[in-house]
């Protein structure tokens, strides 16, 4: 059994406003993926749903998972944070095509090609793109140049219901700002390798010590991105 009648209606219906309306999209996102997307709607989601999901994922009946598997999935579900689900998706890539054009306008300046935007849900709300060669201003990543300007325009250094998008994985300085600023999700395009704070050298976003946790997702667009970046700095070599 793996259909849609291992939950009941009402959570149909939040699944189809994540833009989920098949087992086969359910088993490729992930059960714990999907309930995590209901939890940060505040839908009032419980851990029977949990276990239905969980059903669907395997193709079997909820009754037939163990009492640990339970208990793991559980406690899983409280950590880490889920992917962009279908119905993010249109907005997410016309934010992310945004911070694209701020990444090249960066680069028409001699700046490193990286872009940023922050949204309040789909209304824009602040640009920024990197400037610390302009500025002589360590600090003016992308990130912080958005944040700030978001900041300015809501009159509050709290953007809770906001998401940043950036075209390259934040650093340890931005990833602290993010926090602070009480970002809700900050999604990112490519992965930096040298000094991504989102997992790739360290996870600032996965201390669960600190006092805020902003959920984030990677590689949207990810190879424009990383290609952009790549270009500007094969013209540096050469």
């Amino acid at each position: 059994m793996s259909d849609f009648s291992l939950i009941p209606p009402k959570a149909r219906q939040w699944l189809a406003q994540l833009g989920i309306t098949s087992p086969d999209q359910l088993q490729q996102l992930t059960a714990h993926a999907v309930f995590q997307a209901l939890q940060r709607r505040r839908f009032p989601v419980n851990r029977r749903l949990l276990w239905g999901l969980m059903a669907i994922e395997r193709g079997c009946h909820w009754s037939q998972l163990t009492d640990e598997e339970k208990q793991q999935a559980w406690q899983a579900v409280q950590q880490g944070f889920p992917p962009l689900m279908p119905d993010e998706l249109p907005v997410a890539e016309q934010a992310m095509q945004l911070a694209l054009a701020q990444a090249q306008l960066a680069q028409a300046v001699g700046e490193v090609p990286v872009g940023a935007v922050v949204m309040q849900g789909d209304t824009l709300i602040a640009v920024g793109h990197n400037l610390p060669r302009q500025h002589h201003d360590p600090t003016a990543h992308a990130e912080i140049v958005a944040l700030r300007r978001a900041a300015e325009k809501l009159a509050n250094y709290r953007l809770q219901d906001c998401t940043l998008y950036v075209t390259l994985e934040p650093c340890v300085m931005c990833a602290g700002a993010i926090l602070h600023a009480r970002l809700q999700r900050v999604v990112f395009g490519a992965y930096d390798e040298r000094a991504g704070a989102a997992g790739s050298v360290c996870d600032v976003f996965a201390m669960s010590a600190l006092n805020h946790q902003t959920a984030v997702s990677g590689g949207l667009l990810a190879t424009p991105c990383r290609e952009l970046l790549q270009q500007f700095f094969a013209q540096r070599r050469s």
